[in-house]
C-alpha cells in the first residue's frame, strides 16, 4: 500500500497537520467566537493544502514559497488559540502547530 502514497503522505508534518484540522473541525468555540473556529479551520486548511502542492516542487522557489504559505497559516491557527487558550484541547493543539511550524521552517529554507 506505501507504494500507492503522496508524497506528503509519507511525512509526519503532514499527518501533525491533519490532527490539527480535525481538532478544528470538531471543537465547540463559545459563542461570539464561531468566526475564530471557522478563520482556524481555514487556516488549517491551508497549511495542509500548501504543504500538499509545494513537495513535488520542494527544491524549486514555489515549493519554498508554497511552504512559507504554510508556515504562515500555521501561525494565523496558532493564534487563533492563543486568543481561546481555555477551550479543551487547545494547549496540545497549540504544540501540535509549533511543531508542525518548526518542521514547515525548515522545508522552506
Amino acid at each position: 500500500m506505501s507504494d500507492y502514497l503522496f508524497d506528503h503522505e509519507r511525512l509526519d508534518v503532514f499527518h501533525l497537520a491533519v490532527e490539527v484540522n480535525h481538532w478544528f473541525a470538531a471543537a465547540s468555540f463559545p459563542a461570539g467566537r464561531a468566526h475564530l473556529r471557522d478563520q482556524g479551520l481555514r487556516a488549517a486548511d491551508s497549511v495542509l493544502l500548501n504543504l500538499a502542492e509545494g513537495l513535488p516542487n520542494r527544491q524549486a522557489n514555489m515549493g519554498k514559497r508554497h511552504f512559507r504559505i504554510a508556515l504562515g497559516s500555521a501561525a494565523e491557527a496558532a493564534v487563533v488559540l492563543a486568543l481561546l487558550p481555555q477551550l479543551p484541547g487547545a494547549p496540545d493543539t497549540l504544540k501540535k502547530l509549533r511543531r508542525v511550524g518548526a518542521m514547515l521552517r525548515a522545508l522552506a529554507r
